[in-house]
């Protein structure tokens, strides 16, 4: 993915509503001919302290490299870039850089450059997307940090990364704070090897026993903000909120996506989308606006959730969730609409190794998910679907402990072998709030594949694999995944407001300035509607 620069900067002013998620980086080839690491033992970095929890951070701060040497430029002119020298480092696999402020934008475009651990040779310079700016003022909490997407490396030992900055008459400022974040995932355990198991066929049902008959997400009441310490929690639509708590490459093809009129289709449009049409909830955008909800975000409190549940936290214990047959489908979620699809088999956060202890307590929902956001995460085509889980780590870490967001972004990620992983926390049934498409984040869900599809083919088994799971978690709130809906933006692509008409599944660049999802992936979004509603048995 290529965010727009001018836009990400165009945005700081606005008050944002939603955090986006731009991708990882796309990874550029060895480089044969590039040399070999020019630091020496003495010049390996100071690296951070390894805490408690598996996997580290190492930060190298730009402060430190910002004086030039004498005679770089002339008297009056502009300094063009600022740079961390190439030094060895601790083994890391994935990198980004960081700032203080997400409100503040960083006035030019970041590269890096990284040294394969086993042969010892540097890549060509990449580089990274920027977040938009804003990002303080969003779910994600005052504490966000401004950030690029992160980009994997896979193993490596040695860094270089420079900042180009905009031509301008004087020095750019600098956001405070400036620094590059070298992240390893660090070992996942036996579950996750297990589950990202790629010889097995993620179409093979298997039985399952129902959950206790409790109300699903999808019923039309307010969803919840779960801030509460201990055993997780997920909203009880039955319940009404607590209003005293606040909860890569290449441009895509035109496949039809109709972003037409913002206006409003009024109560009784689009049926069988989603769309809610009862007193006290927007008829456009199916946000909540009744006392104890945000108006903003549809978001709310649930003093009176409780744990477990079909799809919720009582599945949080297994490695793996199996695919189910359509009508297993109906006994585990009864009180999921008619047109739900079978459950495809899902890696669950035990699964790839996350350690709870990083992100924080509790879940942010939305009320209820209208639409799917299909990603693409613009790294290396050429990882190993073993490798999933542990990129998935090292991206969550990224998000969690380098930009200070309150868990990974996107709220499933699927491989190229066709596995899907939950993302975001709060029950893979639920409707949780992700951090994935700026300024729609609210009532929608965002699919990340790993991989670039701007002039790759996505594999047939990713697609597939998008399929089912569209076809089962927009069937649980009774959305047609070939239909149209309505959704109110929280800024960015579109003026903060406007009610913009989109496909149920979508890719970013409907919703964002942005080539996500990739040209081909984004190109195969007509088959995958198409299948995921024959899936639901339209």
């Amino acid at each position: 993915m290529r965010a727009n620069l001018a836009q990400s900067i165009g945005v700081a002013s606005a008050a944002a509503l939603l955090l986006p998620l731009a991708p990882l980086a796309t990874a550029a080839a060895l480089s044969p001919s590039a040399p070999t690491s020019p630091s020496s033992p003495s010049s390996r970095s100071a690296a951070s302290s390894p805490d408690e929890i598996p996997g580290h951070t190492q930060s190298l701060s730009f402060g430190d490299t910002a004086a030039e040497p004498p005679g770089t430029r002339a008297p009056g002119e502009a300094r063009t870039s600022v740079r961390l020298a190439a030094r060895t480092v601790r083994p890391y696999s994935l990198l980004g850089v960081v700032w203080d402020s997400a409100d503040q934008p960083l006035p030019g475009r970041v590269e890096v450059r990284t040294r394969d651990a086993d042969t010892g040779r540097w890549s060509e310079w990449r580089q990274l997307d920027v977040h938009p700016s804003g990002a303080g003022r969003t779910g994600e909490g005052a504490g966000a940090r401004g950030a690029t997407a992160p980009l994997w490396v896979g193993a490596s030992d040695g860094v270089e990364a420079r900042v180009l900055l905009e031509r301008t008459d004087a020095d750019p400022a600098l956001p405070k704070g400036l620094r590059l974040e070298l992240v390893d995932p660090g070992p996942g355990g036996a579950a996750s090897s297990e589950a990202a198991d790629s010889s097995r066929s993620p179409d093979a049902a298997e039985p399952a026993k129902p959950a206790e008959p409790t109300r699903p997400p999808g019923t039309d009441k307010a969803p919840g903000t779960d801030k509460a310490p201990g055993p997780d929690k997920a909203p009880d639509p039955g319940q009404a909120p607590n209003p005293d708590k606040a909860p890569g490459t290449g441009a895509g093809p035109d496949t039809g996506t109709e972003t037409g009129p913002g206006t409003d289709p009024g109560a009784g449009a689009d049926p069988g989308t989603g769309t809610d049409t009862r007193p006290g909830a927007d008829p456009g955008t199916g946000t909540d606006t009744r006392p104890g909800a945000d108006p903003g975000t549809g978001a709310g409190t649930d003093a009176g959730a409780e744990a477990g549940g079909a799809g919720g936290q009582a599945e949080a214990g297994a490695a793996v969730l199996p695919a189910l047959s359509k009508e297993a489908t109906r006994k585990q979620y009864p009180t999921a609409e008619s047109f739900v699809g079978p459950r495809p088999r899902i890696v669950t956060r035990k699964g790839w190794g996350a350690d709870e202890k990083l992100r924080e307590s509790g879940h942010a929902y939305t009320k209820r998910v209208k639409a799917a956001f299909v990603h693409h995460t613009a790294m290396t085509n050429q990882y190993k679907c073993g490798q999933a889980p542990s990129i998935i780590r090292a991206m969550y870490r990224y998000h969690v402990k380098s930009s200070k967001w309150r868990d990974i972004g996107y709220n499933f990620l699927v491989d190229k072998c066709g596995t899907i992983y939950e993302g975001r926390a709060g029950g893979v049934a639920k409707p949780v709030m992700g951090a994935h498409t700026y300024g729609f984040n609210t009532n929608t869900t965002g699919i990340a594949v790993l991989g670039s599809y701007g002039k790759t083919e996505p594999s047939k088994r990713a697609v597939d694999a998008i399929a089912r799971l569209t076809s089962w978690k927009l069937g649980l709130f009774g959305v047609d995944p070939a239909g149209k809906t309505w959704l109110k933006s929280g800024g960015g692509k579109f003026k903060k407001g406007r009610k913009i008409r989109f496909h149920t599944v979508s890719g970013h660049k409907d919703g964002y300035v942005t080539e996500c999802p990739g040209a081909r992936l984004y190109g195969k979004l007509g088959e995958i509607r198409t299948a995921a509603a024959r899936l639901q048995g339209r």
